[in-house]
């Protein structure tokens, strides 16, 4: 998501569509960054009665003054009779108001479905209000904390909203999220989830960050190259010229899709070395808001020194930027492993990316008839042969489409098709 990148590298190119599947992007990259053409897409209702909630998770949690949203955001979108309800779970660093999700819910509410559509456990939101460590990536404790989240969430809607069945998806991490938040269900069977589909979930959370973050790392100047500063600060001006466009773009696909557009509108296309960068900075301011939120939480002083007290008024510029200089695997190592570690003695570095993979599940996924998955063989958010792994696992339970990216054919109208069949069915 960088502008100043496209004005360096951008020049003349094209894409093209294949065979039968007929999703347009054959690039990955591009299909990543730009999506599904409006063309493309599923015709799906925009006008649906979602409402906007809040609820509080810990009451006796205490956040900073500077924290303005105090309590957890979710919506809810009902039908006005008894139908299935569906549990959408964001993406990586994203919140219940993303593009993604809004699909989601008109696609899924006009099919027949209530909806209730949660952050990520990795959305600065889910952080201050609704984790329990405010140490985000540990799966098996993110699905405790979502678990907990859509507890009381129906607790406080079960009165108004008549259900006949329960299930969850989500995308990207959310993905991974449904699949283990599904398991805990065997265990407390609040839910008895009939159906669960993950998106584009990556395999292995570890090796896939990894991946992203050798997107921006190899195409731009390096944290400690002496043009960093400069980098980062023309970054920051350019995002906020944009920014000041539309003030409800946030650092995910729109904003992407929306700086690649501005330069398609110039007559340019962009060099893979571009996409890759663009898809790498997003990634990485993404990933900084989540650690300067999570360090600042847990007062480790990893970014934020330990008891500083942010006023309503002040910049968090200068330590996001320190932030920025920090790769997800900077995180993982510096602040998430000792944090654990400190929990859990016996734990290790390795122990703990093996947890957060869902081949440390694998077992129960390989038994559970109700959990599908819907992916693309050319994501680009997975190693080598980790395809592989949702073949052999689940069979037939497993859609892989040839091409799409990373969630980039989502809004494609057989992949919404399937969403919604999967769940009638």
């Amino acid at each position: 998501m960088l502008l100043i990148f496209l004005s360096f590298f951008f020049a003349a190119g094209a894409w093209a569509a294949v065979e039968d599947y007929g999703y347009p992007y054959a690039d990955p990259l591009v299909a990543t960054v730009l999506g599904t053409p409006k063309a493309d897409q599923a015709a799906v209702s925009r006008d649906i009665p979602r409402k906007e909630k809040k609820i509080v998770i810990f009451p006796d949690r205490k956040l900073p003054d500077a924290v303005a949203v105090r309590s957890f955001q979710y919506a809810i979108t009902a039908q006005d009779k008894a139908a299935p309800l569906v549990f959408v779970i964001a993406g990586t660093g994203s919140s219940h108001k993303s593009a993604k999700v809004r699909q989601m819910e008109a696609a899924l509410y006009g099919a027949g479905f209530h909806v209730i559509s949660l952050a990520s456990p990795t959305y600065t939101n889910f952080i201050q209000t609704a984790s329990s460590t405010r140490m985000p990536g540990r799966t098996s404790v993110d699905a405790a904390d979502l678990y907990q989240v859509m507890d009381k969430i129906w607790e406080a809607n079960k009165a108004k909203v008549e259900v006949t069945d329960f299930h969850v998806t989500g995308y990207s991490l959310g993905g991974a999220n449904a699949a283990f938040v599904a398991k805990l269900d065997e265990e407390k069977k609040r839910f008895n989830f009939k159906k669960v589909l993950m998106i584009n979930p990556p395999v292995n959370l570890y090796h896939s960050v990894g991946i992203l973050d050798r997107m921006l790392t190899k195409n731009v100047p390096g944290p400690a190259a002496p043009d960093f500063n400069t980098f980062f600060d023309k970054l920051m001006k350019r995002f906020s010229e944009v920014y000041s466009q539309d003030d409800e773009l946030k650092f995910n696909d729109e904003f992407l899709y929306r700086i690649y557009e501005k330069n398609l509108e110039e007559g340019r296309t962009a060099k893979p070395e571009v996409l890759e960068a663009l898809i790498g900075i997003s990634f990485r301011l993404s990933s900084a808001n989540m650690a300067t939120i999570a360090d600042f939480a847990t007062q480790r002083g990893w970014i934020v020194p330990k008891g500083h007290k942010f006023s309503r008024t002040e910049s968090t510029t200068p330590y996001y930027k320190v932030a920025t200089r920090t790769s997800f695997v900077d995180y993982f190592d510096e602040l998430y492993v000792p944090f654990y570690r400190e929990l859990e003695p016996a734990s290790s570095r390795d122990s703990l990316i093996r947890e957060s993979s869902l081949e440390s599940i694998e077992p129960y996924l390989r038994g559970a008839d109700k959990i599908g998955v819907m992916h693309n063989a050319d994501d680009i958010i997975l190693a080598p042969g980790e395809i592989e792994f949702f073949r052999q696992v689940f069979g037939n339970r497993a859609k892989i489409y040839p091409r799409g990216g990373h969630c980039g054919n989502m809004a494609y109208r057989d992949n919404v098709t399937y969403l919604v069949d999967y769940f009638k069915k």
